[in-house]
């Protein structure tokens, strides 16, 4: 086969050349056996570590030997690291083979053995965003001061953020031109998600709730009517502010999110309790898993049963039905 970044002599006037397309196709290759925007970011930290570790051991990266990775993940588990962390290091580096069509260490059996020995040693329960329950979060969202521009910002992100069992990254990517309106509430459009890289259509809906305090959809109408009387009406939904007061343009970041969720609700939860809370909520209220997919757009009930916290050992338990 011709090599796609050879040129002759008679393609040096042309106004692209081959290698333009060579490199635009190697761009879409890249963007298609890549993640979300948060899992490239570890990624490539994760690979710099080890190219950096090959380095000091004087030992190629790319391609790399059975050996030297086991040599790798035995130095990350001596340091301590979760065995989450240490997977993830391991995804990384196969993701880096892959990228360049050579065989990945990560594929041989040899490696598969030690993997799952760790595994047995350092595999604890990986720790997940604590849920918060309903009341708690009522109690939260009815002592916000709407008073103040950041109050409106911040009810109708936490309302909104569990209403539509939102990733983090998935609440700061959204504009104001995502919202649809009518009589029965919201639909959000989803650009992108971790499970929708390709961008295909994928809609939420978010329903009015009896108490006005607490409902999703006067939330965000509230913050939308903020951002209009500013003359705001495009662009991102949830914005910072300049000195507290006026709404800038800048999106939010995803670790702002954060920190407003452990702001109100306590430094014991995350961002993703807001989903992880959905689905246990939703559990406890008696939603079968298909509903709940149909929100969290989780594409096999697997993360659902990750997902649902029943920590209370009184709720969901079948000793209240033996009938004694």
């Amino acid at each position: 086969m011709e090599d796609l970044t050879t040129v002759n002599s008679t393609e040096v006037g042309r106004a692209r050349s081959l290698d333009d397309y060579a490199a635009e196709a190697s761009a879409y290759v890249a963007a298609g056996l890549q993640g979300a925007a948060n899992t490239q970011r570890a990624y490539a930290g994760d690979w710099r570590r080890f190219v950096v570790w090959c380095a000091e051991v004087e030992r190629p990266p790319l391609p790399a030997a059975v050996e030297t990775l086991a040599g790798f993940v035995t130095h990350l588990a001596a340091a301590g690291k979760k065995l989450a962390t240490i997977q993830r290091h391991c995804a990384a580096i196969a993701k880096a083979h892959q990228l360049q069509d050579v065989p990945s260490p990560t594929d041989e059996k040899k490696f598969k053995v030690l993997l799952k020995g760790i595994s047995r040693t350092k595999g604890k329960r990986q720790q997940q965003a604590p849920a918060f329950t309903l009341a708690h979060f009522k109690r939260v969202v009815q002592g916000i001061d709407t008073s103040r521009p950041k109050g409106v910002r911040d009810r109708a992100l936490l309302l909104l953020g569990l209403a539509g069992a939102f990733r983090r990254e998935e609440l700061v990517g959204l504009d104001i031109a995502h919202l649809h309106f009518d009589e029965d509430g919201l639909v959000v459009d989803l650009q992108r998600s971790k499970t929708n890289q390709l961008g295909e259509r994928e809609e939420k809906a978010i329903f009015f709730a009896p108490d006005r305090r607490t409902c999703p959809v006067r939330a965000v109408k509230d913050w939308l009517l903020l951002l209009q009387e500013r003359g705001y009406t495009s662009g991102p939904l949830f914005v910072s502010f300049y000195n507290g007061q006026r709404p800038t343009t800048k999106r939010l970041s995803t670790e702002r999110v954060n920190l407003i969720v452990q702001e109100y609700l306590g430094p014991q939860y995350t961002a993703h309790s807001l989903r992880a809370s959905f689905v246990t909520i939703a559990k406890l209220s008696g939603a079968d898993d298909s509903k709940i997919m149909n929100q969290t757009k989780h594409k096999t009930t697997t993360m659902i049963r990750r997902y649902t916290r029943l920590d209370d050992i009184r709720q969901h338990n079948a000793a209240q039905e033996l009938g004694l």
